[in-house]
């Protein structure tokens, strides 16, 4: 079967995912592998990353075939230096794969996992860290927070497990409880308010970012600080993508917390509808988005 072949990728701060689908779109590898944001790591580790998740994906597969491979990266911009790229070229031709690589920003790819084909818009992306973007031909425009975890990224990961974990300080302070102080304090771990503090500021950044889930949990429940967090998060997730300059073209929403946490997701829905009378699109694959790309770029190279 000589059947040509496109790859496409996410390379996410928390994992990268990639598939291998015929030029119409039929999935027939998968593959995942570590963060692969080459600016939150060294850029030879999350090249290694976007590598391994090739080779899964393309187990059973010849290489050959493969006509086309677009990848969205998160920390695109360390690829537009020489160093990066050389790197990123080095580690792509050990894949095999006669393709060049075509490297675009993670936002793109997001975009296009909104399921439509129109090439200008804007997207707005929780996840790790948050960011929203004006999409202009398939290329990203303007662009509002995405700054980082000590600078913004509100509405992130990131900022959720910080707010959960700044909340659960006071109240320890105050000899309060809650549903979401216990959980957090019971995952960070030290005695009292003062082992707490301690203990929280010596975790990993991802491990702060992993308390965000506990702000959910608590907020289901009913715990009322945990309820006012979600909503303080949907506002400045808002407050972002109206932040860019409105355009005609779709908005989509991407990214692990608005695809999976359906509380706040609704809630950004909503207040962008409020604001604009505009509905937002779900995004769904971005790997599969990003191979679209590809067969796309494949049928049409000039």
């Amino acid at each position: 079967m000589t059947e040509p072949l496109v790859i496409g990728g996410d390379c996410g701060g928390t994992s990268t995912r990639v598939v291998v689908t015929t030029l119409d779109g039929a999935v027939l590898g998968r593959g995942r592998g570590g963060p692969g944001n080459p600016v939150a790591r060294p850029p030879a580790d999350a090249a290694a990353a976007l590598v391994g998740a090739v080779r899964d994906a393309l187990d059973g597969l010849d290489p050959a075939r493969v006509v086309g491979a677009v990848v969205g990266v998160a920390g695109y911009s360390r690829l537009a230096t020489p160093e990066g790229a050389a790197v990123y070229a080095s580690a792509w031709a050990a894949t095999g794969v006669p393709a060049p690589l075509r490297t675009v920003g993670d936002a793109v790819v997001a975009y296009a996992a909104g399921g439509h084909d129109v090439p200008t818009g804007s997207v707005l992306i929780a996840g790790t860290g948050a960011i929203a973007c004006e999409i202009v031909d398939w290329s990203v425009g303007r662009r509002v927070d995405g700054i980082g975890w000590l600078l913004g990224d509100e509405g992130s990961g990131f900022w959720f497990g910080v707010a959960a974990a700044r909340h659960t300080a006071h109240a320890l302070h105050a000899g309060s409880s809650g549903a979401l102080a216990s959980a957090v304090h019971a995952v960070v771990g030290g005695a009292g308010a003062e082992g707490y503090v301690s203990a929280f500021y010596a975790l990993p950044r991802d491990k702060m970012a992993a308390l965000a889930p506990l702000v959910f949990d608590a907020s289901r429940s009913g715990d009322p600080a945990a309820a006012a967090i979600v909503a303080d998060g949907a506002d400045r997730l808002t407050r972002t993508l109206l932040a860019l300059p409105p355009t005609e073209g779709p908005i989509v929403l991407a990214g692990g917390l608005l695809t999976e946490v359906p509380e706040l997701r609704e809630a950004v829905r909503s207040r962008l509808a409020a604001a604009t009378g505009r509905t937002a699109l779900l995004a769904g694959d971005a790997a599969a988005a990003a191979a679209r790309l590809a067969a796309a770029g494949a049928r049409s190279p000039h």
